[in-house]
């Protein structure tokens, strides 16, 4: 299997519902394997495989504390895609400045006509 970069790594991981559930669950602080599984109306083994995708792309680390297993978040994989998305701000700026430049200018030209 080929391995994907980083960045692909963390889109696939955030496009899935469920697994952005389980991240803005855990920015509010670690919380144990069965408080995030108890969350969600599926099988723990379907969770299992979400937490193992969010490990795999970095979002996420497991901690094992006698039999209790603690999940935190790990943000800084998220700059990534923070930083992939600043790059295409610039063509959105742009274009909504041509769009409002273009509703100027169909506004001037109607007040010169009255």
């Amino acid at each position: 299997m080929k391995s994907m970069d980083p960045l692909t790594q963390v889109l696939t991981a955030i496009s899935h519902p469920t697994r952005r559930a389980i991240i803005g669950q855990l920015a509010n602080g670690p919380a144990r394997f069965t408080d995030v599984a108890g969350r969600f109306d599926t099988a723990l083994n379907a969770v299992t495989k979400h937490l193992k995708l969010l490990e795999r792309a970095s979002l996420i680390e497991r901690r094992k504390e006698g039999r209790e297993v603690f999940i935190s978040l790990r943000a800084g994989p998220l700059k990534q895609v923070a930083g992939w998305v600043h790059e295409y701000e610039r063509l959105w700026k742009e274009k909504l400045d041509r769009f409002e430049d273009h509703f100027k200018d169909k506004k001037a030209k109607k007040e010169k006509k009255e």
